[in-house]
């Protein structure tokens, strides 16, 4: 059997000890007889892409992404529609493909999933010439990103996001024009437009119960909380998982086009893009091949035991 050749595309900035990542990921490559990977490190004018698109141009077969969210989204942009895997390794704060994955910031469990060889093909957003593998958002998410400080996230973890939201509970609605796969457009005024692969929010919050990240469709969310008690039933209303949530419509779709009056803060995966005053999006089925925990420690992205076992049909050829 030949180990697949492997890569590691790491932001520096995010790791606290590079020297330590290093050792954890060759030494458990080297236990299981897999040779060491070529490394790749971010820059400010890169932050993951193009060292992703070397790493499968040189002949990787499996990239390790360690890094916050806007790294990972950058690597899932550049392996999205290969047959090469990604491994996520997380640092930073939000982490939010690594949460739905059921994966904390330990290397040496990100290096045995990847090693157990469980794999899942998953669906990916593409906004621009971005791809993003949870979710993108226009509004008060995106807020909430923004007005949360990187001293706060570094010191408290992904609990810093309440405080970011807190100062945003009182800002007006935006009114948008929502189609979706070319229907009759919706006019709405809400708070946020949250179009999801996978349903989990920063702190494991479970937002789209429904999202199924292989069904070639994505879900959307539009939250339209009018005051702070709105707010409060919609929060409560989630976080006890309820199957109706107030001030909150969810559909599906395959494309969705979301059109305001005014620029926006937005978001992908958790990384605060341009504002604009529109988000155009679609779906490319079953394009990202991720490795997953066996099971899974989400149910969305459970262990595909087919997918695992055709990868090491290939390394056997």
């Amino acid at each position: 059997m030949n180990a697949p050749r492997t890569a590691v595309v790491v932001n520096p900035v995010k790791v606290p000890d590079l020297d330590r990542l290093r050792r954890t990921i060759v030494d458990g490559l080297a236990t299981a007889g897999w040779p060491e990977p070529q490394w790749y490190s971010t820059t400010r004018e890169d932050p993951g892409y193009g060292q992703a698109r070397t790493a499968v141009e040189q002949g990787a077969e499996l990239v390790f992404v360690c890094g916050g969210d806007g790294t990972v989204m950058a690597v899932v942009s550049a392996l999205a529609g290969t047959d090469v895997a990604l491994a996520v390794i997380p640092a930073g704060t939000g982490n939010l493909l690594a949460a739905n994955l059921g994966l904390n910031g330990d290397v040496a469990t990100g290096v045995e999933i990847a090693l157990q060889g469980g794999r899942r093909r998953i669906d990916v957003g593409v906004c621009g010439d971005k791809c993003f593998a949870v979710m993108a958002g226009m509004g008060f998410d995106a807020q909430m990103l923004e007005g949360t400080s990187e001293t706060a996230k570094k010191h408290i973890g992904w609990i810093a996001y309440v405080g970011g939201a807190l100062k945003h509970l009182r800002d007006r609605p935006m009114p948008v024009v929502i189609s979706l796969d070319g229907k009759p457009a919706l006019r709405r005024r809400p708070r946020t437009v949250i179009v999801g692969n996978v349903g989990r929010l920063q702190g494991g919050v479970r937002l789209l119960a429904q999202a199924d990240p292989a069904d070639g469709l994505l879900d959307v969310a539009i939250l339209s909380p009018r005051n702070l008690a709105h707010w409060a039933a919609l929060s409560w209303a989630v976080i006890r998982r309820r199957e109706r949530i107030p001030r909150m419509e969810t559909y599906t779709a395959k494309r969705v086009e979301i059109r305001g009056l005014q620029p926006q803060p937005r978001q992908l995966d958790g990384d605060l893009i341009e504002p604009g005053a529109s988000m155009s999006i679609t779906v490319r089925p079953r394009a990202l091949l991720l490795c997953v925990p066996q099971p899974a420690g989400d149910p969305d992205l459970a262990y595909d035991s087919g997918a695992a076992e055709k990868a090491a049909a290939e390394r056997l050829k």
